[in-house]
């Protein structure tokens, strides 16, 4: 496992092995934060390119130098519209490393954890209009609760979007520890804390359009990994590992197979590790966030 300080990679060996790098490749990372998956990816290159995406500003002081890197600050989301501004019409593989970073939440100011008392923001990128603060402050009750059931995969979901509507009646949500504390009377003493981090999970896929930006994502790479190449995508919650294994399967998010005339199915990427790959016992013990970690490998048909 390898750590700069600012960032340590999850799944790095396997996921670099995966992706089945070509020295003359292009390659993408979808997801810079620290940049450990995209050195290891230019170790491993001579005369090919790497393309890293990130909108996270704060990424910048920790950018690599180097003549076959090139960034570019935006949203997955809008990898066709680069690479074709940059005339690159296929790449050798893409990865992403999915998620929130370590980096987002050991830093108070970001508003991504309950461990701080901090304004209630959770915005990958700053830029961005709204804030969690804003959500929790706007959103109707049963808006609340599709993000409490769909997003954070929680039990009784109208009755936490009930105690947040009442809540907020009486003073505006501004911060985490005003979050946290709305709910904190209600859940089991036992489950409180693993409660409150799938309370914050809903909140930040709702703010950041992570589910809508992962479709997005996905259903460009057909178009853009030509024959051979690999997609290998590492996720850390069920919503994400369930949309990369449907569209793998299917092309889909769906996962709904379709056939050709003679009955075949027809889906563009073929699963390369048919059991999902997940972190050994040393690096989960050594990096906790890459316990829910899972990794997911597949070439272009």
């Amino acid at each position: 496992m390898i750590s700069n300080g600012y960032h340590t990679p999850v799944l790095l060996e396997e996921s670099i092995e995966g992706l089945s790098v070509r020295p003359d490749g292009t390659y993408v990372d979808l997801t810079y934060g620290g940049g450990g998956h995209s050195r290891e990816i230019l170790k491993q290159l001579t005369s090919g390119t790497l393309i890293a995406f990130d909108q996270d500003p704060a990424v910048k002081p920790h950018l690599i130098s180097d003549r076959r890197f090139v960034f570019v600050q935006h949203n997955y989301r809008y990898l066709k519209n680069y690479l074709d501004y940059m005339g690159i019409s296929a790449v050798d593989g893409i990865l992403a490393d999915l998620g929130v970073s370590s980096r987002h939440l050991d830093d108070p100011g970001r508003g991504f954890s309950f461990r701080f008392d901090a304004p209630l923001d959770m915005r990958m990128n700053p830029a961005q209009a709204e804030s969690a603060a804003d959500l929790a402050n706007s959103l109707d009750d049963a808006a609340l609760k599709r993000i409490f059931a769909n997003y954070g995969e929680l039990n009784q979901p109208g009755r936490l979007a009930t105690r947040l509507a009442d809540a907020r009646r009486e003073r505006p949500v501004k911060t985490t520890g005003d979050l946290a504390g709305i709910f904190e009377p209600i859940l089991p003493a036992n489950r409180k804390n693993k409660m409150l981090a799938q309370i914050f999970q809903a909140f930040r896929i709702a703010v950041n359009h992570e589910m809508e930006s992962l479709e997005v994502m996905l259903s460009q790479t057909p178009q853009l990994v030509r024959q051979g190449g690999r997609l290998v995508v590492i996720s850390y919650h069920s919503l994400e590992d369930r949309l990369v294994k449907n569209f793998i399967r299917a092309g889909n998010a769906d996962g709904r197979l379709e056939t050709d005339f003679f009955g075949n199915p027809i889906a563009p990427f073929k699963a390369i590790n048919r059991k999902v790959t997940i972190p050994d016992t040393d690096e989960a013990t050594a990096n906790p966030r890459a316990r829910s970690a899972k990794l997911r490998i597949a070439e272009r048909n």
